[in-house]
C-alpha cells in the first residue's frame, strides 16, 4: 500500500501524542496542531487546514454530545438528592452491616460499585468516604485497605465498563465505527473479570492487615481522615422527602436496570434500548427524578433552582470530558467514516490510521493474542495522563485497524478501554482521581498505587487472555 506524506505525518503525530502521554503532559495541543497540518498538506490549502480544525471538533462534539447530557443529568440528580439529604440516607443502613473488617471490605466494594455505576466514582467518593469508610475503619479495616477496595471497585471495575452511563463504550465504539452495545457488553464482562481477580488478590495479600474491632489504631486512622460533616438541621418536611427519595431513587434506578436486562436477555422485542438508547433511558428517568426532588426541596422556587443543578452538571461534564473533543477530532480524522466531513472530501475519503496499520500487516504476525496485548499496552500508556478517557479515541481507532480473522474490533476496543481506564481512571497513577480517595481516607496516594499495582495488572492480563480465547 502506497502511503502519502499526509499518512506519514499522521503516524508521526500519533507517535508524538503517545510519547506526550507517557510524559504525563496534555495532548490537546498536538492533536489540534496535527489536525491542522495534516489537512493542510492533504488538501494543499492552508485555508482547508484552518477549517478542518473547526470541523474536526464539530464532528466530534456532534458524535459525543449525548455523553455530556447523560453526565449532566446524573450529576444534577445527585446534587438534588444531596439538597434533601437523601444521598446519605440511601447508604446509612449499610453501616450496620460492617460487623468486622473482613465484611467491611466486601461491603465497601459492593456499595462503591453500585453507586459508581450510576453516578460515576468521582462524585460518589466523598459520599462513600464520609459515611462508610469511618464505619469500616471502626470495624477493623485499615484505611489503606479501604482505599484499595474503593479504588478497584469504583475507579476500576465500575468506571472501566461504565455500563449504565455508557460514556466510555460510546467513545470507544464511535472511534472504532461499531455499535456501542457490543463494546459495552464485552467491556462489562472484562471489567468484572479484571475486578474480581484484582479484588481477590488484594484481599488475600492484605487480609492480615485487618485488625480487630476496638483496636486503638482504628481511632488514630479516623483522626487522620479529612472529612467535613453536614451538621445543618432540616425541618420535618425535608426529613420526610429525604426518606422518601432515599427509597424511591434506588428503586427507580434498579427497576430501569432490571427492565433493560429483561428486554435484552428474555423478550428480544426492544432492541432500541441497547447502546446509546439504553443510556438515554437512564438519563430520562434521572431527569424525572430530578424534577420531583427539586420540587420537593424548593416548591415554588423549583423553576429557577433546577436550572442551577443542570448548569452545574454541564460544567462538570465539560470539565471532565471537554478535552476529549479535540482529541477525538484528531483520531476521527484517521477514519474514513469521519474524514470526509472534516476535510471536505466526498469521494474516497482517506483513512490515515487504518492505512498505516494495514501497510504493516505483511510484516507483523497475524496473532490475536499479540493484537490484544498490543492494544492493552497502548491503553495503559494512554491512561498515564491521569484521565482514562482521553485515550479512548486512540484505542478505539486502533482496534478498527488491528482486527483480523482471529479477533474482532469490539473485543479489541473493549480491551483498550480496560487498559486506559483502569490505569488513568484511576487505580495505577497517582495524578488521577485516585488522589481524592487517598485524601479522604487519609493515606498516601503513592502507597495506594503500590497496593493496587499487582492485583490490577494481574487482573488486566488475565482478562485480556480470556477475551482472546473466549469472547
Amino acid at each position: 500500500m502506497e502511503l502519502s506524506i499526509s499518512h506519514i505525518l499522521y503516524g508521526l503525530f500519533t507517535l508524538a501524542i503517545i510519547i506526550t502521554m507517557i510524559l504525563r503532559k496534555g495532548i490537546v495541543l498536538p492533536t489540534l496542531l496535527g489536525t491542522f497540518i495534516i489537512a493542510w498538506v492533504y488538501r494543499g490549502s492552508i485555508i482547508d487546514g484552518f477549517t478542518a480544525i473547526f470541523k474536526a471538533n464539530l464532528v466530534a462534539a456532534q458524535e459525543l454530545f449525548s455523553i455530556f447530557l447523560i453526565i449532566t443529568f446524573m450529576l444534577a440528580l445527585l446534587h438534588s438528592l444531596r439538597d434533601l439529604g437523601a444521598d446519605k440516607r440511601m447508604i446509612q443502613p449499610i453501616q450496620k452491616m460492617m460487623i468486622n473488617g473482613h465484611v467491611s471490605f466486601f461491603v465497601l466494594v459492593g456499595i462503591t460499585y453500585l453507586i459508581s455505576l450510576f453516578f460515576w466514582p468521582t462524585p460518589a467518593v466523598p459520599l462513600i468516604c464520609a459515611l462508610l469508610v469511618p464505619a469500616a475503619i471502626q470495624s477493623g479495616l485499615p484505611a489503606i485497605t479501604a482505599a484499595v477496595a474503593i479504588a478497584i471497585a469504583g475507579q476500576g471495575m465500575a468506571l472501566s465498563s461504565d455500563y449504565i452511563v455508557q460514556v466510555a463504550p460510546n467513545l470507544s465504539a464511535t472511534s472504532a465505527g461499531v455499535d456501542t452495545a457490543q463494546v459495552a457488553d464485552k467491556s462489562l464482562i472484562l471489567s468484572l473479570i479484571t475486578g474480581f481477580i484484582a479484588l481477590g488478590i488484594a484481599y488475600v495479600m492484605y487480609r492480615k492487615m485487618i485488625r480487630k474491632k476496638g483496636d486503638p489504631r482504628n481511632q488514630q486512622e479516623l483522626e487522620n481522615m479529612q472529612l467535613t460533616q453536614d451538621s445543618s438541621q432540616r425541618d420535618y418536611r425535608l426529613q420526610f422527602w429525604s426518606r422518601l427519595f432515599a427509597i424511591l431513587v434506588p428503586l427507580a434506578l434498579a427497576s430501569v436496570v432490571i427492565y433493560m436486562v429483561y428486554e435484552k436477555l428474555l423478550s428480544g422485542r426492544m432492541t432500541g434500548l441497547e447502546g446509546g438508547d439504553g443510556a438515554a433511558f437512564v438519563g430520562g428517568v434521572a431527569v424525572i427524578l430530578l424534577l420531583l426532588s427539586t420540587i420537593a426541596f424548593r416548591k415554588q422556587h423549583a423553576l429557577d433552582y433546577i436550572t442551577t443543578h443542570i448548569t452545574d452538571g454541564f460544567v462538570f461534564a465539560f470539565k471532565a470530558m471537554g478535552p476529549v473533543i479535540p482529541i477525538a477530532g484528531f483520531f476521527f480524522l484517521g477514519s474514513s467514516d469521519f474524514s470526509a466531513d472534516i476535510i471536505g472530501v466526498k469521494e474516497n475519503p482517506p483513512a490515515f490510521l487504518f492505512d498505516l496499520v494495514q501497510s504493516t500487516q505483511s510484516i507483523l504476525p497475524q496473532s490475536a493474542l499479540l493484537a490484544a496485548l498490543s492494544i492493552l499496552i497502548i491503553g495503559i500508556i494512554t491512561g498515564l495522563d491521569g484521565s482514562g478517557f482521553s485515550g479512548l479515541p486512540l484505542t478505539g481507532a486502533l482496534a478498527a485497524s488491528l482486527q483480523n480473522s482471529s479477533i474482532d474490533v469490539t473485543t479489541l476496543a473493549a480491551i483498550g478501554q480496560m487498559g486506559s481506564i483502569w490505569t488513568g481512571g484511576g487505580t495505577l497513577v497517582a495524578w488521577s482521581s485516585l488522589i481524592a480517595i487517598a485524601g479522604f481516607c487519609g493515606v498516601s496516594v503513592m502507597e495506594l498505587v503500590r497496593k493496587n499495582f499487582i492485583p490490577v495488572m494481574v487482573g488486566l492480563i488475565v482478562a485480556t487472555i480470556v477475551a482472546v480465547f473466549i469472547l
